[in-house]
């Protein structure tokens, strides 16, 4: 601090302070300002300090804060986009997301874990709480949110039946209520897995019908599993899956029939050996009947035949034809035949396409060929035509996609 100069009237310093009037000038400064003065700097830093340290202890202890997407409270929330459930100043310590429909939705923590996202998306129509909790924190953070539904919807029917057994050339068949445009993803949600092990591949023979199948016939005694996650798979612009279940199917023996029309003798083998041998007749030159490899898909002990429905006019109607076992969608059956000469059997080809076997009014005799052949098959059986003057069947005409080489099999994959 500068002394303050005392000037005389010529304008010279007075002589006439002396040096103790000079301290004592000094000592008349404040203590206040002297201490101001003197310590300043080390004041000054004390201060900032200070102020320094109280914003440390109000940021160690600023509660943490989390959010959850979607917003908690939100009836139609999205249900094509996963859950978040995010942190500011802290990190996550759990989080669980459960459905009223008794799902949970897992997912994973980024690398920080202020962040945490749902592995899938969750359900439509649903009503779900989300539970998390901060590292340290002694409460947890509680959200919920209902999902919307789908406008439009679409399900797969499918052949063969849960929990049925099934021939060895019964392959897992897809119907679907509604066109699909986007096979790939209606495909990665299906998949069908066998019990011995082995390739099972889909293929597309329309927009609304998806097979699979192995490389060859299943092995006697697979074990098949369907699992359909299809729920919220949009299957086209705006049109979504709802179905989310696993079903099982099983082969039983393997039986192959083989009908040669050249001879009208049909050969059963079961399991590797001849089971049966029974004539037959077939399509005549006017209505041949398919070649190639034909699955049975379904079965009537009796049902009515009328030649309108095959697009043959008048030409017969039979109400009662007995053992009828369908080969085509188009209307080709092996059944029995009690109408026509047992002449006729192993020597002439005279029906109207279909295979039959000589057989009895009422389907009760069970001496004849046509009771004993279907009381020895089932469902998925393989029978094989040949000889018949007829090109081989399309593989989408009925449950026949054997007719497809392997290669043209995987070709129809959209995966």
């Amino acid at each position: 601090m500068g002394v303050q100069h005392i000037s005389n009237g010529s304008g010279r310093q007075s002589g006439t302070w002396s040096r103790r009037g000079i301290l004592a000038a000094l000592g008349a400064v404040p203590a206040g300002a002297a201490l101001a003065g003197c310590s300043s700097s080390a004041d000054a830093s004390a201060a900032t300090d200070g102020k320094g340290a109280t914003a440390s202890v109000k940021s160690a202890t600023k509660k943490a804060t989390i959010t959850v997407t979607p917003v908690s409270g939100t009836k139609k929330a999205d249900f094509t986009t996963p859950v978040e459930v995010t942190v500011a100043d802290g990190t996550l310590a759990s989080v669980t997301v459960a459905g009223n429909d008794g799902s949970t939705l897992s997912g994973t923590f980024n690398d920080a874990k202020t962040t945490w996202t749902s592995a899938k998306n969750p359900y439509s129509g649903t009503k779900y709480t989300v539970t998390a909790k901060a590292q340290g924190a002694a409460d947890e953070t509680v959200a919920t949110f209902t999902t919307k539904s789908p406008g439009e919807t679409f399900v797969g029917y499918f052949t063969p039946e849960a929990d049925s057994t099934s021939g060895v050339g019964m392959p897992v068949s897809l119907n679907f209520t509604h066109a699909v445009a986007d096979r790939a993803a209606v495909q990665k949600a299906i998949t069908v897995t066998a019990e011995p092990e082995v390739e099972v591949v889909g293929h597309w023979f329309s927009d609304t019908r998806l097979d699979f199948r192995p490389e060859t016939y299943w092995a006697s005694g697979t074990k098949i599993t369907l699992s359909l996650d299809l729920k919220d798979v949009e299957g086209s612009d705006g049109v979504y899956g709802v179905q989310s279940k696993d079903v099982t199917f099983h082969i039983g023996r393997a039986q192959i029939s083989t009908v040669d029309l050249s001879t009208k003798e049909m050969v059963v083998k079961r399991d590797g050996a001849t089971y049966a041998t029974y004539p037959v007749t077939g399509g005549d030159s006017d209505h041949t009947t398919w070649s190639g490899i034909m699955v049975i898909s379904e079965r009537f002990k009796q049902t009515r035949m009328e030649s309108s429905t095959v697009g043959l006019g008048d030409e017969y109607d039979i109400s009662d034809v007995p053992h009828a076992q369908r080969l085509t969608t188009s209307g080709t059956f092996v059944h029995g035949n009690y109408w026509a000469s047992t002449a006729v059997f192993g020597h002439e080809n005279t029906s109207h396409g279909c295979v039959g076997l000589h057989d009895a009014k009422g389907a009760s005799d069970s001496s004849v060929a046509g009771y004993k052949f279907y009381d020895s098959s089932m469902l998925g059986d393989v029978v094989i035509v040949k000889n018949s003057g007829e090109k081989t069947v399309e593989a989408s005409n009925g449950l026949n996609g054997w007719n497809l080489s392997w290669a043209d099999w995987k070709a129809g994959s959209a995966v």
